[in-house]
Parts: structure tokens; C-alpha cells; sequence
């Protein structure tokens, strides 16, 4: 090895320690995804890059033994409304996690906003259906077009309880996420 080529091995290999170092004395970014105080049932897809195929069966079966509802969130790693959501949730988890859990089985869906909508699917039981079709099935009036984030109220045989907003008009305040959370009583 030359002397010249020898340097910038040594520079590049101090550089990858400065920056691991800098990683590492950082403070914990938060965490991607629904709090952990909500106990939410994590869904990642399956079947990428060509499909994102989201399996409900599981938390299905859990909310049918536990007499629950589904609250059922869709969001994406790289949506910054998804992490305000996320972010009002930490916030205020003292206060909402008490109203989720007696009702809801509560469920995080997680994808990318490159998941496009005729190439996410979600399962239920032996059933693999596409967004729209999905949709359609539990009788959400909302465009077609796929929105981070978006929430679902549904019963445990999938009936639809309540027509959500989408997008960046979810919840923003305590009063209001209860108040969707008790409607459907």
C-alpha cells in the first residue's frame, strides 16, 4: 500500500469513528410509530418491495377474545404528520392511554410513503385485499387515494364505527381524540 493510499484509509477510518462516536453521545431520537404506552400490535409488511401486505389477523383474533374494537392506525416512517400524531400521542399518554385500553386493541400499521396505494394490501383471516378493496369492504366513504396517516374505527367482525379524517386533520387535542374514541360507545 502506498503511503498516500495508507493516509486516507487511516483519515476514513477516523472519520467513521468521529462520526459512530457522535451517534452514540447523541440523545435517543424518538421512536417511529405508535408510543409503547398504547401496547399497540405492531404490523410490518410483508411481501416487499413488490406488495406491502399488512396481516390484521392476529389483532383481529385478540379483539374478538378480549370484546374490543379496532383502532386501527396506517402510518409511514418518513411522514412528518405521521410524527406529529405520534408526538401528540407521547404527549398526552397519561391521560389517553387509559381510554384506548379499555376499549380498543389498538393496532400500528407501518409503512413508507414510497408504498404506493395499488401496491398495499391488507389480510384478514385467508382474505389478502388491496387498499381500495379494503375500504370499500368496511364501508369507508374516504377517497381512495392512500393518506399518512390514517385511522380506522372498526368492530371486531370489521364493521366501520365511525367515519375518520385523514391525513394531516387528525387529532390535534386531548378533548378531540376522546371525543372520537367516545362516539362509537
Amino acid at each position: 500500500m502506498s503511503p498516500t493510499s495508507a493516509c486516507r484509509a487511516a483519515r476514513r477510518l477516523l472519520l467513521a469513528v468521529a462520526v459512530a462516536a457522535l451517534v452514540l453521545a447523541a440523545p435517543a431520537a424518538r421512536a417511529l410509530g405508535l408510543p409503547g404506552a398504547y401496547g399497540a400490535i405492531v404490523v410490518e409488511p410483508t411481501g416487499l418491495p413488490k406488495r406491502a401486505e399488512f396481516d390484521l389477523t392476529p389483532a383481529i383474533e385478540r379483539a374478538r377474545a378480549q370484546n374490543k374494537r379496532l383502532y386501527i392506525y396506517l402510518g409511514a416512517s418518513d411522514c412528518r404528520y405521521c410524527r406529529k400524531y405520534e408526538a401528540f400521542l407521547a404527549d398526552n399518554a397519561r391521560e389517553l392511554v387509559p381510554h384506548f385500553a379499555r376499549d380498543y386493541v389498538v393496532v400500528d400499521l407501518r409503512s413508507v410513503l414510497a408504498v404506493a396505494g395499488t401496491s398495499l394490501f391488507i389480510k384478514t383471516g385467508e382474505r389478502s385485499q388491496s387498499y381500495a378493496d379494503f375500504q370499500r369492504g368496511i364501508g369507508d366513504e374516504r377517497a381512495r387515494m392512500l393518506v399518512y396517516p390514517t385511522v380506522w374505527l372498526l368492530d371486531a367482525s370489521l364493521k366501520q364505527l365511525l367515519q375518520m379524517p385523514t391525513g394531516a386533520g387528525t387529532f390535534q387535542t386531548v378533548p378531540e381524540q376522546l371525543e372520537i374514541l367516545q362516539l362509537v360507545q
